[in-house]
């Protein structure tokens, strides 16, 4: 499904949160959105490599990596795990990398930036716990909806008008 944030921005004004601008499409697809599942972690994507080895079930990972710009926590290993496990797509509140690659999957993916250095795997980060960052408060269960004019979030699935 395609979504354009700013038609359901129109179409909801009462349900929908924007966060703040800083984010970047760097996966093959340029909207994507579904359920929220969240994980904060911080230059240690152990948990986000967990979770795409589960079913993804057309959610969005939202991983809140710190805003750190000093490890990528999703590379293309990892991204191909999760379109092959059936997730929409990832939220990064840090880097990516691997960047041509992720351009050529049909996942969804936006970060803050890319960053060619892997993480450490300490076992470190929490999951399904409500993030904080780009000025809202995005909770599991929540609805995301992301394009290249921004991210929104919503606690009801919302459907284009």
């Amino acid at each position: 499904m395609t979504y354009v944030t700013p038609d359901l921005c129109d179409a909801y004004p009462e349900l929908v949160q924007a966060l703040d601008p800083g984010f970047r499409n760097y996966g093959g697809l340029s909207s994507f959105g579904g359920e929220v599942i969240t994980v904060k972690c911080f230059e240690d994507n152990s948990r986000v490599k967990e979770l795409v080895d589960e079913a993804g079930l057309g959610r969005v990972m939202v991983v809140d990596a710190g805003g750190s710009m000093r490890r990528a926590c999703l590379g293309d290993m990892l991204a191909e795990k999760a379109v092959k496990n059936g997730w929409a797509g990832i939220i990064m509140y840090g880097c990516v990398r691997d960047v041509d690659v992720l351009a050529e999957l049909p996942l969804g993916v936006q970060a803050l930036g890319s960053h060619p250095m892997k993480t450490d795997k300490k076992g470190i980060g929490e999951v399904n716990i409500p993030v904080t960052f780009h000025g809202v408060t995005i909770r599991p269960g929540d609805y995301i909806y992301a394009d290249n004019n921004g991210i929104i979030v919503s606690k009801e699935p919302l459907s284009m008008p």
